[in-house]
């Protein structure tokens, strides 16, 4: 069985996150949705919230599953066996942050393998901190993130 994990801190999710689980659920037999809780950094959502928009997000995939971590990743992928991690990147700058990333989680455990996949064309441009200052400012969001994430924004940047 073919298990991969799709981390990130999902501050807000995106079309462009939806488009890769949906794609990489084609491909693998699990998909693990790993939603981070750091409490280092400043997020827009609290860990829950972001957890529980993954979730509602990913019913829809019958091969994946949602779940919350404050730990190192590869620890992870030990307590479910998986040895694949999935990056999305849109550009070589996200490559070059991605693939060192990946050379420490390599060096953490040599198990661990990263596959980059690259955005489709239309979420090229999707970055979370671009559609957080859009939605802060009552831009268009629309097309950007799901109907769900989007009235959270709107609720959130309201007050």
């Amino acid at each position: 069985m073919l298990r991969a994990l799709f981390p990130g801190s999902f501050d807000p999710p995106t079309n462009g996150h939806l488009n890769l689980i949906e794609r990489a659920s084609t491909i693998y037999d699990e998909i693990f949705v790993v939603v981070a809780s750091n409490p280092g950094k400043q997020y827009t959502f609290t860990a829950d919230e972001r957890y529980r928009m993954m979730e509602e997000l990913a019913t829809d995939f019958r091969n994946v599953q949602v779940h919350l971590w404050d730990s190192l990743i590869v620890e992870f992928a030990e307590k479910v066996d998986a040895q694949i991690m999935i990056r999305g990147v849109r550009a070589l700058a996200d490559f070059a942050y991605e693939f060192e990333l990946s050379m420490m989680n390599k060096g953490l455990n040599p198990r661990i393998e990263t596959i980059f996949m690259p955005t489709d064309p239309q979420y090229f441009v999707l970055r979370s901190t671009t559609i957080k200052e859009l939605a802060r400012l009552g831009g268009d969001i629309s097309t950007m993130v799901p109907p769900s994430v989007a009235l959270a924004l709107r609720e959130r940047f309201r007050g």
